[in-house]
């Protein structure tokens, strides 16, 4: 395919990476999860013109595109940082106060649960648990776990994350 449409957050090696992998799907019955992903993996997250240009490349449905895209956790349509930080809002962690962390966080860097810092450095996630209820309260940044995380730490913590 050509005519990449315009996007600020996707170069022209990007359009040649999804153009790849859309050629190497095109003919696989049930690849769009698996162009989605990749896709994602290279531009980061799915803008509607990606998936637009997906739609076409696949010959399928914007709507089914956008479906699957809107469904499935693993895909964000919104620009993610480069640093995922989640944290637990579970019992545990809250009673320990863990809103208190996730305050400094919001104030410090300007940054609300669900979005992304203006230099897409942090993205910020609440969640339910993450299953170190013993290490409480915790947060979890990219695959990093840490515990007994305290709103006088998380600034000293995060900022060891470029």
């Amino acid at each position: 395919m050509d005519n990449h449409p315009h996007h600020p957050d996707i170069s022209s090696d990007m359009w040649q990476q999804i153009d790849r992998v859309i050629a190497a799907h095109r003919d696989a019955p049930g690849a769009l999860i698996a162009v989605l992903r990749e896709c994602q993996n290279v531009v980061g997250y799915l803008p509607i013109e990606l998936m637009d240009y997906i739609s076409e490349g696949l010959n399928i449905p914007r709507s089914d595109v956008f479906g699957v895209a809107s469904f499935y956790a693993l895909f964000s349509m919104t620009p993610r940082g480069r640093h995922m930080v989640k944290i637990c809002m579970g019992t545990a962690c809250y009673v320990k106060r863990i809103k208190e962390v996730l305050n400094r966080i919001r104030n410090n860097y300007d940054l609300e649960e669900g979005g992304t810092t203006e230099d897409r450095r942090f993205s910020l996630e609440a969640v339910r648990c993450l299953g170190a209820c013993g290490l409480a309260p915790v947060m979890v940044v990219d695959a990093d776990t840490h515990g007994d995380v305290s709103s006088d730490k998380v600034i000293d913590i995060l900022e060891r994350y470029e």
